[in-house]
């Protein structure tokens, strides 16, 4: 009873099956007894960089919301605390951005007086190096826990639309993603010779292995080499890449508008933070640079085509945000 477990969800798949996996563990008496045992609490912990890697930005960050909501109803009904720990990492294809807006992002009930979360790297150095940054810091999470615990807000009224335009969107964002980095022949192959992977790879700044095992296969890639990777050619991909395609193929559905996107935008915290941190990562990002970076692939062939999709989405994605 003195260890805590702490079940981690952070592919698409393991986000969207979290609910029936707590439900299923709830129902084993060894297990009630330690929940019991612990106070009645769970904590579980939600694994950003991993999901976006797997998904993409904006299914990833739409299946964490699902889930911290899910799992909030599976403990609920059982009379169980949720303690939810959020694995983020600084930059926003990891997670990252303001934590304040982050934390009143959450679904109405998932922070209930308390959270974790990872501050990693750089980012200890940014936030807490300095005594009054770093208080300053601690008091903004505590005032954003306070609000999101007490300050309940009452429901949008068009709530049910907008979560049914969510789950469209991230259908069509997790496509246009799998789309370039899993279906695409070559890619792998333009990303290691368009990036310095092999060279941060091989310095010795990180706690592990750029990989989980000796692979070429982009699922064993940890995932802050992969962000890294991006940032460095300053395409920051992981941040953006998707969304312009999913808001393109939205709007061809049958009753879509820019209009309810933007309703969305003033009326929905977690929309409102899901456009701030793309908008700060695409204004980071330089397809100047990045084409030198592009030269780099030895392939002519497949240095114009996936570049060329890149920027395109790039432009597309940059187009919609500013309509919005």
């Amino acid at each position: 009873l003195a260890m805590d477990i702490v079940p981690l969800f952070e592919t698409i798949a393991d986000l969207d099956n979290a609910r029936q996996v707590m439900r299923a563990a709830f129902e084993l008496p060894a297990y009630r007894r330690w929940i019991a045992g612990r106070g009645e609490i769970q904590e579980v912990m939600l694994g950003y960089s991993d999901s976006n890697k797997d998904g993409g930005y904006l299914a990833s960050n739409w299946a964490l919301h699902k889930a911290a909501a899910a799992l909030r109803e599976a403990c609920v009904a059982r009379g169980v605390r949720l303690r939810l720990f959020h694995g983020r990492g600084g930059t926003v294809g990891r997670g990252g951005g303001p934590s304040y807006d982050a934390i009143l992002a959450q679904p109405a009930g998932a922070v209930d007086g308390a959270l974790r979360l990872t501050e990693q790297g750089e980012v200890i150095a940014s936030k807490y190096a300095d005594p009054e940054s770093g208080r300053r810091n601690l008091e903004i999470l505590a005032a954003a826990t306070l609000e999101a615990s007490l300050g309940r807000r009452a429901p949008h009224p068009n709530r049910e639309r907008h979560v049914e335009i969510m789950e469209a969107l991230a259908g069509h964002a997790l496509r246009a993603y799998r789309l370039l980095v899993r279906e695409t022949p070559g890619f792998l192959e333009y990303f290691r010779a368009s990036t310095p992977l092999e060279e941060i790879a091989a310095l010795n700044i990180g706690s592990r292995p750029a990989s989980r095992r000796v692979s070429e296969r982009l699922e064993d890639l940890r995932a802050i080499p992969w962000v890294f990777s991006w940032s460095q050619c300053r395409l920051m991909l992981p941040g953006w890449y998707g969304f312009g395609s999913a808001v393109e193929a939205w709007l061809q559905e049958k009753g879509g508008s820019l209009e309810e996107l933007r309703e969305m935008q003033r009326g929905w915290p977690f929309w409102r933070s899901v456009l701030s941190n793309m908008d700060m990562v695409l204004a980071k990002s330089d397809l100047g640079i990045a084409s030198r970076y592009a030269e780099l692939v030895p392939d002519a062939r497949l240095r114009t085509e996936v570049f060329g999709r890149i920027s395109d989405e790039w432009q597309r994605t940059r187009r919609y945000l500013l309509e919005i």
